[in-house]
């Protein structure tokens, strides 16, 4: 890491060598309004993916520490099984269920044939969909786990007090789960954003030419391009901004606490 941070400050100086001499030069490069705006679109994949894996997976741990305590290591083993599969072939199965030949569109021409109708294949591969879809499904298990180990350690009388005085299911976990759970959510959000935000191999199998994200650049800096400087100078970035989002995780909780 040591090295590479240095690297963010050189140049090339040939075709494998490269001189750290302090400039700042590539970090102003990936302030451009390209590279900028790829960083930005970043984000917002990541965090929309991040709220998906938040809406998801909050009701599946709360089913899971709701469940009887025969049922617990089973259900966690679910949730844990994707981890055990190489996240390659875990993609490429993604492919296989999305493309225009896929079990999606062969499921649903098949459903269209019943009825005389041509069927048009949906365009499901190649897009923000499919990268959006396939960051969620990677890492959905990182939201679960935080969240289940919050919502298990939650004094249940607290729940059935506010239920006695006439709260609904509704209003008690708006009003009793969720702020007892917040320290959970905080971590779910901070570990399922990082690793979606430098994501590489979902869009870049997924996604089509527009459906880039800041790691596939990166990428492309150090292999095709061969311009390691620019390339360390964007990973640093995602690592500053990294560290800024734990800090402020970590104002947030001693603030709660």
């Amino acid at each position: 890491m040591a090295v590479v941070w240095g690297y963010s400050f050189g140049s090339n100086v040939g075709i494998a060598d490269i001189d750290i001499s302090g400039t700042f030069l590539n970090y102003a490069r990936a302030l451009e309004p390209l590279y900028l705006g790829i960083l930005v679109k970043s984000f917002a994949v990541a965090a929309l993916a991040t709220f998906l894996c938040l809406v998801i997976g909050f009701p599946v741990a709360m089913a899971i520490s709701f469940a009887p305590p025969g049922w617990k290591p089973w259900l966690l083993l679910a949730v844990m099984l994707p981890f055990w599969t190489n996240l390659l072939i875990r993609t490429y199965a993604l492919i296989a269920i999305l493309r225009d030949e896929g079990l999606v569109n062969s499921g649903l021409n098949w459903a269209w044939g019943l009825f005389g109708a041509d069927f048009t294949p949906l365009p499901l591969m190649n897009n923000n969909f499919a990268v959006i879809l396939g960051l969620v499904y990677v890492h959905l298990p990182f939201m679960v786990l935080p969240l289940y180990a919050a919502l298990d350690k939650l004094d249940r009388s607290l729940i059935e007090a506010s239920l006695d005085l006439g709260a609904g299911h509704l209003r008690t976990v708006f009003t009793v789960i969720l702020p007892l759970a917040l320290p959970g959510i905080l971590s779910g959000l901070l570990i399922t954003f990082i690793p979606a935000l430098g994501s590489y191999l979902t869009p870049d199998l997924l996604g089509g030419p527009d459906s880039q994200m800041i790691a596939n650049i990166i990428e492309r800096q150090f292999k095709r391009a061969n311009d390691w400087p620019f390339g360390a100078a964007l990973a640093f970035l995602l690592m500053y901004l990294t560290f800024i989002a734990v800090a402020v995780q970590s104002l947030v909780e001693r603030r709660a606490k």
